[in-house]
């Protein structure tokens, strides 16, 4: 099967995008389901006002969807390069001297930096002989920072303005 004659049209936008903010960049078209899940860390009873700069809460990303058309074998192993990159060290931390870190996630829910990829797993059945399905578990894992704290408040409110500019 050739590029052109693939299941994906590429004109449009993708539902999410994974990336280590320089060499690899995977982007999801067929996403079926997302979901965010916060947990919030309450502070130990009878603590002081005195806090030390910690996180206050950890989320956690899940994503399902399909790998589809001729590429999808490619779009498998670079997601799986991705998840690796992240453990080891983004272009992102590189560029940012390890204040950012991991991976960056855009999707219509949320922008993340500081992702890291925790569970991926593809699957293959006959009803999708042209398909691969795929689900990405994911941990926000950001440094105790302003920069970080920063980037999470404008792309809380961006993607929502960007999701909205683009029609989505």
């Amino acid at each position: 099967m050739a590029l052109t004659a693939s299941y994906q049209n590429y004109g449009t936008v993708p539902s999410a995008v994974l990336s280590d903010g320089g060499l690899f960049t995977v982007p999801l078209w067929a996403v079926t389901a997302m979901s965010l899940s916060q947990t919030y860390h309450l502070p130990a009873i009878g603590s002081t006002g005195a806090k030390a700069v910690v996180g206050t809460h950890t989320d956690s990303l899940t994503l399902s969807g399909l790998l589809v058309g001729a590429e999808r074998a490619a779009w498998k192993a670079a997601l799986e390069t991705l998840a690796e990159v992240g453990a080891r060290g983004s272009a992102v931390a590189g560029y940012t001297g390890g204040a950012v870190a991991g991976l960056i996630l855009v999707t219509a829910l949320t922008v993340r930096t500081d992702v890291y990829v925790k569970s991926l797993q593809f699957s293959v059945g006959t009803a999708k002989r042209d398909a691969i399905e795929v689900s990405l578990s994911l941990d926000h894992l950001p440094r105790p920072s302003g920069l970080g704290k920063l980037i999470d408040v404008v792309g809380s409110v961006g993607v929502g303005l960007l999701t909205d500019g683009l029609g989505n």
